[in-house]
C-alpha cells in the first residue's frame, strides 16, 4: 500500500510540472515558433494597422502661395508692395486654376481655360508691377526659382568684384 501511495504522489507531481511547463513554454513546438500549432506566442511580430492612413489633404491656393512666396520675393528682390500685389494676383489666379481641375475638363477645354487664366493673370501683374520685376517674374517662371536665385547672386558677385 505504501508503495502504491508513493508512487500516485510521484507520478502526479509529474503530471502537474510536466503540463506546467508545457503551458507555460511550449515544450514540443520550438516554444511557439514553430509551425503555429504550439501553445506560445502566437502572434506576428509584424504591429498590423486597422485604422487605414487618411489621404493628405489637397492645399490650399492660400497655402500654396504662402509656402512659395518667400524664395519667390527672395529671387526677385520685391519690396513690400510688390510683394502683396504678387500675392494676391497669385492667390487669384492659383484658385482659379484649382477650380479647372475639379472640374475635370477635356484636355482640349482644359489648355484653353488655362490660357485664358495665364493671360488674365500676365495683364494683371504688367499692371501692378514695374516692368522689369514683371520681366523678372516671367523669366522665373520660365527658368525656375532656384536658377533666378543663382543668376542674381552671381550678378551680385561680379557688381561686388567690379
Amino acid at each position: 500500500m505504501k508503495i502504491n501511495l508513493k508512487f500516485l504522489l510521484v507520478l502526479s507531481t509529474l503530471f502537474f510540472v510536466g503540463a506546467e511547463l508545457q503551458a507555460q513554454y511550449g515544450y514540443g513546438q520550438g516554444y511557439g515558433y514553430g509551425n503555429g500549432y504550439g501553445y506560445g506566442r502566437q502572434r506576428s511580430a509584424v504591429p498590423q494597422n486597422d485604422i487605414p492612413e487618411k489621404e493628405p489633404e489637397p492645399k490650399t491656393a492660400e497655402e500654396i502661395v504662402d509656402s512659395e512666396m518667400p524664395a519667390i520675393a527672395e529671387a526677385l528682390e520685391l519690396n513690400e508692395f510688390e510683394k502683396a500685389v504678387l500675392s494676391s494676383t497669385l492667390k487669384k489666379y492659383v484658385q482659379e486654376r484649382i477650380e479647372m481641375q475639379i472640374l475635370q475638363l477635356s484636355p482640349e477645354q482644359m489648355r484653353e481655360g488655362m490660357e485664358k487664366i495665364t493671360k488674365k493673370q500676365d495683364e494683371e501683374l504688367k499692371a501692378g508691377l514695374p516692368i522689369e520685376k514683371y520681366e523678372a517674374f516671367v523669366a522665373m517662371q520660365r527658368d525656375g526659382v532656384q536658377k533666378t536665385q543663382k543668376k542674381n547672386k552671381k550678378e551680385k558677385k561680379k557688381k561686388s568684384k567690379d
